[in-house]
Order: structure tokens, then C-alpha cells, then sequence
């Protein structure tokens, strides 16, 4: 199939498994305006690609990603500018909100998708990986929640969706202190699954738990991702009523019935896009 053509990110499909990686290693691939449209383009693409059953976001060169170019941060003086001081707030606050929608769209993607980071994860690459369903990491990366230091409250979803992952606590101490942490310790607090030796090793050990989901049930899958989401954000009251609905709705499925067979005939369930 032909597959959709991006500036400053790399595509390929494989096994069902869309490899998704970062494209400006000469920047350490710092996310310019266009990275974050073209993030949101793929994540629609994604979503709507039968073919496509899991996201593995990747970073090309010898970091993951250097969160926001400053760059673009610069140029956007001259876009809000107004005469009047609310309307060039109103610009601003519009600004924002799209470029938190980029983000977003990791999480209205119904297709899971993994995060590999090796490097630097700084600044904006930290929303960005909090947005995810999973993070996996090599011993070389680091994390900082670096907005602290250029005199910004972050703005793009790591604030509250990091508290969510790794508590309220640790949040608190990464956002006021800008401290680094690598790679061991961001596996100790929980902010990945996994913390690999190196890169090879970290892209080996996802692209297996990527081949791992994608070979289960699609529909149950994308299930599972909106039901999580859904019960992160309310009581387990509210979740558990809205679980039965979806199970009401979705659960009778040509998936059950291949799960069902191949569990009777003790074979490998395929399953339809």
C-alpha cells in the first residue's frame, strides 16, 4: 500500500506495525511547527488504517528528541502580534491549543502506540511520550521536564497527564526543579516498562511487544485503549458503567469467535484488519 509522505518524520508498515520515527537528526529532532502538524497526520493516519494495528514511535540519529524548537518559539512572537492585548492573548491561547491537539491525537488514536527513546527526551518530547500508551527506554536516555528553565509553565499535556503515570509527587519534583533523571531511574519510578542496555537492544525489545499487540485482536484492542483512557479520567463507578456498555456493544465480534476457535483447536488466532 502506498503510505502517506512527511517532511520530518519517517513511515514504514511492517507486520502491522506502523514505525513511526522522528526525522531531524541534524536537530537532534527538535519538534518545528511542522513536526507537530505532521504528528497529528499520522496519528489520524493511523487510526484509520485497517492495516495499522500499533504505533512505534522512534527518533532517527543520536537522540529521541530535543522537545520544542526554540526557533519556533521565537517566530511565534511575530504571528500573535495585535494591537490590542486581548486579541493577541486570544492568538496565543489559540496557538497553544492546537499544539495540544497535536498531542492529543496519540490518545484519539484508537491504535496503541509505544514510545522508544534513546537520548535526550527534554521539554516538549516528554508531553509527547506522556501521551503514549507505553514507553520503553535505553540506559543512555535522559528525561527533563525543562519548561522551568525558559520561564514557561508547561502547556502541552505532560503536567497532567505524567501525574497520572508516575504520581503527583514526582511531577511536582521534575516540573519545579528541571532535574534530569536517565534512563534506570525513570525506570524505577515508573515513567517506562523497560529500560534496554542500548538502542538496538531498546528497538529489538519494542518491536517485539509491538509484534506481540498488533497479533492480538484488533477491535478488543482499540477496546481496551479507549476503556483505559476512559477510567484514568473518572471513578471506577462511572468506568465500570462504561466498560459494560462497550462490551454490550462490541463484545459478540468475528474476533471472539477466532479467539474462541483458535483457543479450542489450540492454534495462532488470525484475526481480520
Amino acid at each position: 500500500m502506498s503510505l502517506p509522505k512527511y517532511t520530518t518524520l519517517t513511515l514504514k508498515l511492517e507486520n502491522h506495525v506502523a514505525q513511526i520515527a522522528l526525522n531531524r537528526p541534524e536537530r537532534a529532532n527538535a519538534m518545528n511547527e511542522a513536526m507537530w502538524h505532521e504528528l497529528r497526520d499520522v496519528m489520524r493516519w493511523l487510526d484509520s488504517t485497517p492495516q495499522a494495528r500499533v504505533g512505534l514511535l522512534t527518533g532517527n540519529g543520536d537522540n529521541f528528541c530535543a522537545g520544542i524548537d526554540l526557533s519556533m518559539l521565537m517566530a511565534l512572537q511575530g504571528r500573535i502580534q495585535d494591537e490590542c492585548l486581548g486579541r493577541q492573548a486570544e492568538k496565543m491561547r489559540n496557538v497553544i491549543l492546537d499544539l495540544q491537539d497535536c498531542l492529543t491525537a496519540i490518545e484519539r488514536c484508537r491504535k496503541p502506540v509505544i514510545a522508544a527513546v534513546h537520548g535526550a527526551c527534554v521539554g516538549g518530547a516528554l508531553d509527547l511520550i506522556a501521551a503514549c500508551d507505553l514507553r520503553y527506554c535505553s540506559n543512555d536516555a535522559y528525561f527533563c521536564l525543562k519548561e522551568i528553565d525558559l520561564g514557561i509553565v508547561a502547556d502541552v499535556g505532560v503536567l497532567h497527564r505524567l501525574t497520572k503515570t508516575i504520581g503527583d509527587g514526582r511531577t511536582r519534583e521534575l516540573a519545579y526543579t528541571a532535574r534530569q533523571i536517565g534512563g534506570k531511574e525513570a525506570l524505577r519510578i515508573g515513567l517506562v516498562s523497560q529500560c534496554l542496555p542500548d538502542r538496538d537492544s531498546l528497538l529489538m525489545e519494542a518491536m517485539t511487544v509491538a509484534d506481540e499487540i498488533a497479533a492480538k485482536a484488533p477491535l478488543t484492542m482499540r477496546g481496551l485503549k479507549e476503556n483505559l483512557l476512559y477510567a484514568r479520567d473518572h471513578s471506577v463507578e462511572e468506568g465500570l458503567r462504561y466498560v459494560a456498555t462497550w462490551n454490550a456493544a462490541m463484545l459478540i465480534s468475528k474476533d471472539l469467535e477466532a479467539a474462541a476457535m483458535a483457543h479450542v483447536m489450540k492454534e495462532t488466532p488470525k484475526f481480520r484488519d
